[in-house]
């Protein structure tokens, strides 16, 4: 029996299991396994699976923002060369679908919610042919004449309560400003943001009989199936989903997209496969996007620097009926002390494509703002801004009163600011030039919740001695095939040469999915409890207790007898499913992965351009499973940080809604000339309450506060305060100083 009777997670593993095996392949920073087919080419993602009598499928998008479809004039188009047919299914999303939902998007397209909603398919016998009947097909629209507001500043955007958030409230915030020795109250924008991943949404759909397969990019199989399931009204278990590479997700990937359906659709209509790949001006136009926020910091402080109140108040939007609204505050919730707080969410309901999960949605933008506003606060005070931050952390969840299950802050700041060199800093703004750039150097902390979700895995061990882990969980180039091979083969003591992992199947146990920093933890913990079963039968073959049995090099020992694993299976293979899902630990304590950035940028005296010459960032966030990995995301994290800051936004045309920056020439990632020599400094812990591997999540941490440590930068290197992100150059410019002033 393994050591829990249930699978929920109710009770902190303490037994350190994995500090007690002996393979020495957990943590390694290993190469992952299909990265030579990736780099060669040889990797099959979603849109290049080569079937027989494929069609090719491209989506139809509105001209307009808010309406009706009332005539789909299809028959020209019909007429054109190669259409097979034109299709505008009312079960056809209109919507993204949320991570998690497990059901349907609304749907029906005749009804526009927004500039550029897909409304129609056309499918021909080639790409080409099917674009050029896309693009020639015309449609009649009725306005609507209720319009909603294309702008969530507008007087006519209609402001609620978000349905799935309640606000934070303790003690008396308005008071506490009064008292404070020192307050700041200040207010700060961010854009829109795009997940902007490499590979397109992509689906090919092909019928087998009444059961559907689909080879798509897809983040979280197991609730994808139901989602595809509940749009065509058909049952999950005729559902299969093939994903075994996605070429980058961040969120937009986590339900299902338009394209998945209409594939479905159209191929049972044409009885053959049908491909449907978005271009990138669809993705962008279509796929949700992260909301926009306008933000209120309220920080109260008392002569020493301890805050005694802490207000954050965020303005975000979405569709009409959406419940996702962007959780800004989340990470203000558990970081510093304040007693005196209000922590509120507020959601204006817009006509733009759906808001929804972002990389690291909440802190991403939540942090970068807070962080920004304790650098305020460290000035009026007159302290450091390490010490500020170290002088404000609380022994409990203010409010709440809940304990951290384990917190990593004070040495991530402390061991970041030592590499990076942080007491070379000048306190003052305006004190370090170089030719006509000046130099400056900001932080911030770092912070990302932990969550551990419902996961299975099947692990079996072969006769011949090698291990076999199955599960549908995915891969998005964060090292799932590498981390799951790790565990398993550190459990069973097998080289990791001798472990192999197969993932994005839906036929396969339902892993958790790629999303919210918790696909390693939450299949990884399945992983591990399969193995633990597979010890005990082990163990029972070698005739000892499993807390005895040691196993090394595919060889098990307990006491002086040492024996092949090849001889005890005896010609068997041991196959486990081990499960988890969340318990008791996930409300008994507050968990969550925290750092700390440090970065050096210069900002031109007379353009007002700005570039991060450095960045240091030390995470804490349990047991490194694989530190060639960890570092990969903990350095891609920065480097969306650094997106966030400077350059990434998404422009509406406020007149009809349009998107204006729909494809990567316009919409500004950070490219190699961007990205700086990147620190990451990894700090070790087990979190025993965050997962029964004693780890945590890692893959969103590293741009959560970011983007706040390069505001605090610009503000050291130049004197310019700005509170609207990204800060490029125009704005700068006009709060710079005299470029002819000499240095203090």
């Amino acid at each position: 029996m393994r050591l829990f009777k249930t699978d929920m997670y109710n009770t902190p593993d303490t037994r350190n299991l994995l500090d007690h095996t002996r393979q020495g392949v957990i943590g390694k920073p290993l190469d992952r396994p299909e990265g030579p087919l990736k780099v060669s080419g040889s990797a099959t993602y979603s849109a290049e699976w080569k079937f027989d009598n494929c069609a090719e499928g491209v989506l139809v998008l509105s001209t307009i923002a808010q309406g009706t479809v009332e005539t789909i004039h299809k028959q020209p188009v019909l007429d054109m060369p190669g259409v097979l047919t034109v299709l505008a299914d009312e079960a056809m999303t209109r919507r993204s679908t949320q991570g998690t939902a497990g059901e349907a998007p609304v749907q029906d397209v005749h009804t526009v919610e927004y500039f550029a909603q897909p409304i129609a398919l056309v499918v021909a016998e080639n790409f080409e042919q099917a674009r050029d009947a896309a693009l020639a097909l015309k449609v009649d629209y009725a306005i609507s004449d209720e319009p909603i507001a294309l702008d969530p500043e507008s007087p006519d955007a209609k402001v609620e309560d978000p349905a799935n958030s309640e606000p934070v409230k303790g003690g008396d915030l308005d008071q506490a400003m009064r008292d404070a020795a020192f307050a700041v109250d200040v207010e700060y924008d961010t854009p829109g943001h795009a997940s902007a991943a490499m590979e397109p949404h992509a689906t090919i759909a092909q019928w087998d009989g009444d059961h559907l397969v689909l080879h798509g990019s897809y983040q979280m199989l197991s609730y994808n199936v139901k989602e595809i399931a509940d749009c065509l009204s058909m049952s999950p278990k005729k559902v299969r989903i093939i994903a075994p590479y996605v070429g980058g997700g961040f969120g937009s990937k986590l339900g299902i997209t338009h394209e998945a359906v209409a594939a479905a659709i159209a191929a049972k209509e044409l009885q053959r496969p049908v491909r449907v790949v978005m271009t990138r001006q669809h993705v962008f136009q279509t796929v949700m996007r992260r909301s926009e926020t306008r933000q209120r910091v309220r920080l109260a402080a008392d002569a020493t620097g301890k805050l005694i109140g802490l207000g954050h108040e965020a303005l975000v939007s979405n569709l009409p009926d959406e419940d996702f609204a962007e959780p800004v505050t989340q990470a203000t919730e558990f970081l510093y002390s304040g007693e005196n707080r209000l922590l509120e969410v507020k959601v204006a309901r817009i006509s733009r494509m759906t808001a929804g999960s972002v990389r690291a949605p909440g802190e991403a933008v939540g942090m970068q703002v807070l962080e920004a506003a304790m650098d305020e606060l460290a000035e009026a005070v007159g302290i450091d801004p390490v010490e500020l931050r170290k002088r404000n952390m609380p022994d409990k969840v203010p409010v709440e009163g809940t304990p951290y299950s384990s917190r990593m802050l004070a040495e991530a700041l402390d061991q970041g600011a030592s590499a990076f060199g942080w007491d070379q800093r000048y306190a003052t703004p305006c004190q370090r030039r170089e030719g006509e750039w000046w130099i400056g150097m900001g932080m911030a902390s770092a912070a990302r919740v932990n969550m551990l979700v419902d996961a299975e895995a099947r692990v079996t061990l072969k006769a011949d001695g090698t291990a076999l882990v199955e599960t549908d969980q995915t891969d998005i180039g964060t090292g799932s095939y590498a981390i799951l091979g790790q565990i398993a083969g550190e459990m069973l003591g097998l080289p990791i040469d001798r472990v192999k992992v197969m993932l994005g199947d839906t036929s396969l146990p339902a892993g958790a999915g790629s999303g919210g920093s918790f696909g390693a933890i939450s299949t990884g913990s399945a992983v591990m409890r399969a193995c633990e079963d597979i010890r005990k039968r082990i163990a029972k073959a070698l005739g000892c207790d499993a807390e005895d049995l040691d196993i090394k090099d595919g060889v098990a020992s307990a006491g002086d007898d040492s024996r092949a694993l090849t001889d005890l299976l005896d010609g068997k293979d041991f196959a486990e499913t081990g499960s988890i899902k969340p318990g008791k630990t996930a409300k008994d304590y507050s968990q969550a992965s925290y750092g700390a950035f440090f970065a050096e940028v210069a900002v031109n005296a007379f353009t007002g351009e700005t570039r991060v010459r450095r960045m240091t960032g030390a995470f804490g966030f349990g047991r490194v499973l694989n530190a060639k990995t960890a570092r990969s995301q903990c350095l891609g994290g920065m480097v969306w940080g650094i997106g966030s800051a400077l350059t990434e936004e998404l422009a509406f045309d406020l007149r009809d809604g349009h998107l204006v920056n729909h494809d990567l020439a316009e919409y500004h990632v950070p490219a190699h000339a961007d990205v700086p020599a990147i620190e990451v400094i990894l700090l070790e812990e087990r979190d025993a309450a965050a997962s029964p591997l004693q780890a945590k999540g890692v893959g969103e941490l590293g741009i959560c506060g970011a983007a706040g440590s390069i505001a605090n930068a610009i503000y050291n290197a130049c004197g310019v305060r700005l509170r609207s992100f990204p800060m490029t150059l125009d704005k700068v410019i006009e709060q710079l100083p005299d470029p002819f002033a000499k240095v203090a």
